[in-house]
């Protein structure tokens, strides 16, 4: 693998569209990419991006010729579709796998032997290039081909080299993380325009907040105990604990399901 011409997309739902979205802000799309998915809408939606670059096609095989070659599908079909394409996969191409709980030593074996493959973990803000995408390289990936790689992942923001086994709590963490706070940004983004603030003076506020927020609990000297200590108010005091135990129930039952569904 010298230059990455032709990429492939096995599955063109919310992921598939976001990396390619990235790559298009960062100028970094491949000449020709081929996209499959049993979703006639999703296809258009993804065409429509860069009806140039962007080509759908009728099977999961034709997407599986690419030198580059991205499986975004749902990890119960995964046998379904290494059946399908386990022949046609080109034997210099590389496969990024996007899915939890299938290993790489479990997809090469549906694959017959396969053994180009990268595990990767996205996450949404890739699509703006501030994505945090923790990556599993095979051993059959030289050094070189590691680096080609990993240059086209910054396109997406950082992409750490990370143990196997982690990928599963990196899920939880970073790929879903988002969810567990942006609808409480946007609410609270909705009461600063109803206390007064325009919608543009709230963003920024709502914004330079978060990121001075983060800063100061991860990269100040102060103790996590000292970082809540820095405001003597706190108006969601009594539900604290509710909260707490909320994210701890709901996510360790479902990285529970994910560990206990891996293969």
């Amino acid at each position: 693998m010298v230059k990455i011409h032709q990429m492939g997309f096995i599955g063109g739902g919310r992921v598939t569209h976001l990396l390619l979205t990235g790559l298009i802000r960062r100028v970094a799309l491949s000449k020709k990419v081929l996209v499959s998915d049993p979703d006639a809408s999703h296809l258009q939606k993804l065409t429509a991006i860069d009806p140039h670059r962007i080509q759908s096609v009728e099977s999961n095989r034709e997407a599986a010729q690419a030198e580059l070659v991205f499986l975004a599908i749902h990890p119960p079909v995964i046998a379904e579709v290494a059946a399908e394409i386990k022949d046609s996969l080109p034997p210099d191409a590389v496969l990024i796998s996007l899915l939890p709980t299938v290993t790489i030593r479990h997809l090469s074996e549906l694959l017959h032997g396969f053994n180009r493959i990268v595990r990767m973990i996205p996450n949404a803000p890739s699509v703006i290039g501030m994505g945090y995408n923790p990556v599993f390289f095979s051993e059959s990936l030289s050094p070189d081909e590691k680096a080609e790689l990993q240059a086209l992942f910054t396109n997406w923001g950082a992409a750490p080299e990370v143990p196997e086994k982690d990928l599963e709590a990196y899920a939880m963490v970073t790929g879903m993380g988002p969810t567990y706070f942006w609808f409480q940004w946007l609410e609270l983004l909705r009461l600063a325009q109803e206390f007064g603030l325009d919608a543009t003076s709230a963003r920024q506020a709502i914004s330079a907040m978060l990121n001075g927020a983060v800063e100061t609990l991860f990269n100040s000297s102060l103790t996590p105990e000292n970082v809540l200590d820095l405001i003597p108010s706190y108006p969601l005091k009594k539900q604290e604990d509710s909260i707490r135990e909320i994210l701890a129930e709901r996510l360790r039952n479902l990285h529970q399901k994910l560990i206990d569904s891996q293969k």
